[in-house]
């Protein structure tokens, strides 16, 4: 070997023991590079690497790395009318589709301080009736046509029962004391309107049957034809229902006077506040003289995720049909199917 060659060997010695300290020399196929080899997390294996060569790790630990939350877009929430009647794109089902109609509810506790005694105790072999009873409604309507020739407009069919149960009557078997039975066939018209400041979001033409299923002398039925609107703003919703009654024989009409009690159409208010509903329902039969009408106040507080508690305050006439001419005083507590959030 040339003077020249070791020289320059013994000068790369020199340098390379000056800038390297000793002690942290490791070689290359030593087993803690190797360890840090098999490392398959990139951050770690950076990590064993650093700490063999005495350098400082910048890179954060994976565990350390929190994920930045991309923004979520607001829910949009479907407004009550909306959910009922499926206006929107979002809410549609199709054809056949069941869904809520009026409210579906069951009061256990039902006190009326006013019933109407003379069906039982005149017709019915001197049978009494209790003040307090149970008081239930079930209501469903199905999509039957939806988008009708390619228009906003749907046709449904609704079913309403509401029973009057003399659970607590054990002297007389618990018997239901009156049961009222109401299917319809209705169009509903998806409408997008303003009107003093309320913004129109349904119209609902149809044909409406009830009747209670009773025999003569205490038999109750009548046919309408049934004209509603659907208003809302915010939280607040309105309903405005009419009807027009369909003229029967006077040896088949039962109860000829029933316009003189149930009027020609009601008013439904709700409003809604955070999981609360109250509602407001208004009747008249628009008269100076013989003045007749309804008042029913109700308000649902939460209580379980789908079901909430229900207080319901009625008088007036027109209850039920068999009820239609006789005016009762009722409050009752209970629960119902939440169908409003």
């Amino acid at each position: 070997m040339s003077n020249v060659t070791k020289l320059i060997l013994t000068i790369a010695s020199v340098i390379f023991l000056v800038v390297v300290p000793t002690g942290e020399v490791r070689s290359a196929t030593s087993p803690d590079w190797n360890k840090c080899s098999q490392i398959d997390n990139d951050a770690e294996r950076l990590k064993c690497y650093d700490a063999l060569s005495g350098r400082a790790s910048n890179q954060p630990a994976a565990e350390n790395v929190q994920p930045v939350p991309s923004p979520e877009k607001p829910k949009h929430k479907e407004s009550y009318l909306t959910k009922l009647w499926q206006l929107d794109k979002a809410t549609r089902q199709g054809a056949f589709s069941l869904m809520p109609h009026r409210s579906n509810y069951i009061l256990p506790l039902s006190y009326n301080s006013s019933p109407n005694r003379e069906p039982f105790q005149a017709g019915m072999s001197g049978r009494d009736i209790q003040e307090t009873e149970v008081k239930l409604q079930l209501s469903l309507k199905v999509k039957l046509w939806e988008d009708i020739l390619n228009r906003d407009m749907d046709l449904w069919f609704g079913y309403t029962q509401k029973s009057f149960w003399q659970l607590y009557n054990f002297k007389e078997s618990a018997p239901f004391r009156e049961t009222d039975y109401e299917p319809e066939l209705l169009l509903n018209f998806r409408t997008n309107y303003h009107l003093l400041g309320l913004n129109g979001r349904t119209a609902t033409v149809g044909f409406n049957h009830q009747s209670n299923g009773r025999s003569d002398p205490y038999s109750r039925s009548w046919n309408r034809i049934v004209g509603n609107l659907g208003f809302e703003r915010d939280n607040f919703t309105l309903l405005l229902k009419t009807w027009c009654r369909l003229p029967e024989s006077a040896a088949s009409d039962d109860n000829p006077d029933l316009e003189k009690y149930m009027g020609y159409g009601e008013v439904w208010a709700y409003y809604f506040w955070k999981e609360h509903r109250f509602g407001l329902m208004l009747r008249d039969n628009l008269r100076t003289d013989d003045n007749r009408g309804a008042l029913q106040l109700e308000w649902s507080f939460p209580l379980l995720e789908n079901v909430s508690g229900h207080i319901q305050y009625f008088v007036g006439y027109g209850e039920n049909l068999l009820d239609y001419n006789h005016s009762v005083n009722r409050i009752g507590i209970g629960f119902i199917i939440k169908d409003w959030d």
